[in-house]
């Protein structure tokens, strides 16, 4: 990184200039602001797949393997999430349906209660309750697909999503090293900071949303061959439960299970019981497999983030949530670093990506439009 003079006195003499950088900056988060959940999105995919780009480059031109992986990313990713996403909407709406019309065969398992000695008038209750339990399940649902938006804000959504995983995948090392050049931090701050960020990033992508779509993915087969009801709504609960702490897998079977005990179906109640406990006990093999045991997050961060991800960022916010939030504890640790004169904390394994050329970008600008 280019020496420059200290950032409050450049601020002062070119104070036009300042302050152009910084309306510009804001109307340029302006303009994201309707879309950014998407470009996040793209950012998120491209931290993934940008492996698989690093090993095409090696056959073929970056332009060239970038239009690959995200035509590849389209058909594996995008399409089926949307896919399982609608129909677990539309199962949801029918659960719905059937509450509010009292399709429930309650009075089977108040019988089947009654003969394992539990009187309980189950029929008046689920009377008095059925709209409050429909009301809801349908709020769940409707913040879902707010969450989510309509068909053509998801259209539009999932083509900025593309284009960001493209440039991205092509022209990532240039972007980090263009922000390298211009973010006044030493470069000794910076890279602590690039390796407390790839190491969030990895522990929030890889520890919470990979383990929680394998444990979804297993449940939701096992459910699938027990014959349980409204398999896809229950797999994509167990996904979203999975990644809180203390909750995982267990909210969603041991109600299944439950259910499989009043209607009488008791061995596939154990089924479930015994499937389900393997499910859940995998997170301690899954997540120590997939990246080690890490401290990367607390319990309060993960559940703040997530829920605040999801208000502020959208769906993307399950995961952006907790390393937004585990990434200003690491800038505010920098800052006091810096602030009080400590030595930077030893870094220990390089980031998952660093720029070998951290020079002006104007080498960046030439290595662009020779990709392109």
């Amino acid at each position: 990184m280019l020496d420059s003079p200290d950032s409050p006195d450049w601020v002062v003499e070119q104070p036009g200039l300042a302050a152009l950088a910084l309306v510009s900056s804001l109307l340029a988060l302006f303009v994201l602001l309707p879309y950014l959940q998407y470009v996040l999105f793209g950012v998120v995919l491209a931290y993934i797949m940008l492996p698989v780009q690093h090993r095409l480059e090696q056959y073929v031109r970056p332009t060239v393997a970038a239009i690959v992986v995200v035509v590849a990313t389209l058909l594996v990713v995008l399409l089926p999430l949307v896919y399982v996403v609608l129909l677990a909407i539309r199962q949801s709406l029918r659960l719905v349906r059937a509450i509010r019309q009292g399709q429930l065969d309650v009075e089977t398992v108040e019988q089947v209660l009654e003969t394992n000695g539990y009187a309980v008038d189950l029929v008046a209750l689920y009377e008095a309750n059925q709209n409050r339990i429909a009301t809801g399940l349908q709020g769940v649902t409707t913040g879902a697909i707010d969450i989510v938006g309509g068909l053509p804000s998801v259209f539009i959504g999932l083509t900025i999503t593309l284009f960001v995983l493209f440039a991205l995948l092509r022209d990532g090392r240039q972007l980090v090293a263009w922000f390298q050049w211009v973010l006044p931090i030493d470069d000794d701050v910076l890279a602590e900071l690039q390796t407390g960020l790839d190491r969030l990033m990895w522990a929030s992508v890889v520890g919470n949303v990979a383990v929680a779509a394998i444990q979804a993915v297993m449940l939701g087969a096992g459910l699938a061959i027990a014959g349980v009801p409204a398999v896809m709504f229950l797999t994509v609960a167990t996904f979203v439960l999975t990644l809180l702490p203390l909750v995982g897998a267990f909210g969603v079977w041991v109600p299944v299970a439950a259910y499989l005990v009043a209607v009488g179906q008791l061995t596939a109640s154990a089924a479930v019981t015994g499937y389900g406990i393997v499910v859940s006990l995998s997170d301690s093999y899954l997540r120590p497999a997939l990246i080690g045991r890490t401290s990367a997050f607390n319990s309060a961060i993960v559940v703040v983030g997530i829920f605040g991800g999801l208000v502020v960022f959208g769906a993307v916010g399950l995961f952006i949530g907790p390393v937004v939030l585990g990434g200003a504890k690491l800038v505010l640790d920098s800052f006091a670093r810096v602030h009080t004169g400590e030595p930077i904390a030893e870094s220990g394994p390089e980031p998952t990506e660093t720029p070998d050329d951290t020079e002006p970008p104007a080498d960046a600008n030439d290595d662009i439009e020779s990709d392109g």
